[in-house]
């Protein structure tokens, strides 16, 4: 008599947790099959039942990731944000995230190929996120033009890609150490920047 199935007897969302934090901390390449099964709590059949492969969990893990820590550049898309106030809060909440030591520093997508290894689709999701990040920057960038906020003559492209250049940088100085403070003041060393675009009235040149 064939036997029915059986639940599985693991708690999927503890293990996806487990698998990005060993990720986050050490990379793909770096990670093997056996610490992937030890942290996550599964045996080897368990392991391939729920996810396939070694690639199939890191895969769960960068969204898990997204839809949690990553969630910190959501301030970019809300347009009920004032754009200035937007692209603050993401850069604040992102060195808050990045150098709390209740996990691992930095952050996942910024990590990029060190995370994700040489293989292709691996790294294409962590672009693809990346991507996300920076499209999200050029239409904030743009709707504080539109709104005059910023100097009408301001190359969207080049300053979306600077402003996203200044948050992927907070990565790997958040895993060298630096502090939360110092970044903080990097931070509003990059709005006093923001503020210099500022269109100036002829009052203001007088």
């Amino acid at each position: 008599m064939a036997r029915t199935g059986r639940p599985r007897k693991f708690d999927l969302d503890s293990s996806v947790e487990a698998a990005m934090l060993l990720f986050w901390e050490s990379g793909y390449e770096a990670t093997s099959l056996a610490q992937l099964r030890a942290a996550m709590g599964l045996s080897s059949a368990s392991f391939y039942a729920a996810f396939g492969s070694k690639d199939g969990v890191f895969d769960a893990a960068v969204q898990r990731y997204i839809d949690s820590y990553g969630r910190v550049t959501l301030p970019l898309a809300d347009v009920d944000l004032e754009p200035r106030e937007a692209m603050e809060k993401t850069l604040r909440g992102s060195v808050i995230m990045q150098t709390d030591r209740a996990h691992p520093l930095g952050c996942l997508i910024g990590l990029g190929s060190l995370i994700a290894g040489t293989d292709d689709n691996r790294r294409a999701a962590l672009e693809t996120r990346r991507a996300f990040d920076r499209k999200n920057m050029a239409a904030l960038v743009e709707r504080a033009i539109d709104g005059g906020k910023l100097e009408p003559r301001t190359s969207i492209e080049a300053l979306a890609t600077m402003l996203h250049s200044f948050l992927l940088g907070l990565t790997p100085l958040a895993r060298d150490g630096v502090n939360t403070e110092t970044l903080q003041a990097s931070v509003t060393e990059m709005m006093q920047f923001w503020d210099s675009m500022y269109p100036r009235s002829e009052a203001d040149d007088r």
